[in-house]
């Protein structure tokens, strides 16, 4: 069967082109280059943040970066620049692109050069590395998603938090790579107590009798996409848990859909190979969905 993702988006020869912003520079696709010394590239010491541009403003910028400064200053990363400058770099990026609308940036942060290809962190002694990456990127993804369960969890704070956004991403990498080697797109990843959790790119919702159901967001990451269904929900009658449950809760569910900056709100059609309601997009998220774009509208 075909495989698709949660970030398929339409082909853009203006990609090719693309300038890249690296430590204050903007550099086209070919020559923005990070060292192999690189603790990023090295060690995946970093964190980052995907936007996206809706109709000439970066959606939610605000949050953003709030959960950017709060990952730096949870991992000890001096990230060089303030608020301000980081904005100014964004858009100076987004001039030099031509971007107006649907484009999508990743904005990554490394704790910078290491002096030796060791873990320590007092070996990266020259600053971090900074690269705002951005893409025309309409999202293109032609049917629901299909999930498998696999045994990859989301763990406990004390080992990797998931709450974190860090470039280490092994974890979420290998249970993608378990549930397409089980013939599906992606992967349902579930708490330490065996409850449904997350998957592994977005964040996971069902819909059973009319209510909308995520985790508790103990056990993955916070997203803002996520938060804002939760209020979106709250603010217009929809009844809306965030709980513990089961993949038995889950297979019997009428609706289920992932969420992401990305792709706002995309459906389910199949998990661990049944299927979910009609295996098309449900009118609780489409309802969903509506009332989010109207949201992001400037």
């Amino acid at each position: 069967m075909d495989k698709i993702t949660t970030h398929q988006a339409e082909e853009d020869l203006r990609n090719e082109t693309i300038q890249i912003w690296v430590n204050g520079t903007l550099k086209p696709k070919a020559e923005a280059l990070v060292s192999v010394y690189d603790s990023g590239f090295m060690l995946g010491d970093g964190i980052w943040e995907g936007l996206r541009l809706y109709d000439g403003r970066w959606c939610f910028l605000d949050e953003h970066l709030d959960r950017l400064f709060e990952a730096a200053l949870a991992i000890d990363l001096d990230i060089g620049m303030n608020r301000d400058a980081l904005i100014a770099a964004l858009h100076e990026t987004q001039a030099a692109n031509g971007m107006s609308t649907d484009a999508h940036c990743r904005l990554m942060i490394t704790r910078g050069l290491k002096t030796r290809p060791f873990q320590h962190p007092a070996l990266s002694r020259q600053g971090p590395t900074v690269v705002i990456l951005m893409e025309h990127s309409k999202p293109s993804i032609p049917r629901p998603i299909r999930l498998a369960t696999v045994p990859h969890q989301r763990g406990l704070p004390m080992t990797q938090d998931p709450k974190l956004n860090s470039h280490s991403k092994l974890n979420c990498i290998l249970a993608c790579v378990a549930a397409e080697k089980a013939g599906a797109d992606e992967a349902l990843m579930l708490d330490v107590h065996g409850f449904v959790n997350t998957t592994n790119a977005c964040n996971f919702f069902i819909v059973r009798k009319g209510e909308v159901w995520t985790s508790t967001g103990d056990y993955c990451m916070n997203g803002i996409t996520r938060q804002k269904v939760i209020d979106l929900c709250r603010a217009n009658g929809i009844p809306v848990h965030e709980r513990n449950y089961s993949l038995v809760d889950t297979y019997g569910a009428d609706e289920a859909f992932l969420t992401g900056t990305f792709g706002a709100q995309t459906p389910v059609s199949e998990i661990d190979g049944r299927r979910i309601g009609s295996g098309e997009m449900g009118p609780v998220t489409q309802r969903i969905r509506d009332l989010y774009m109207e949201l992001v509208k400037p």
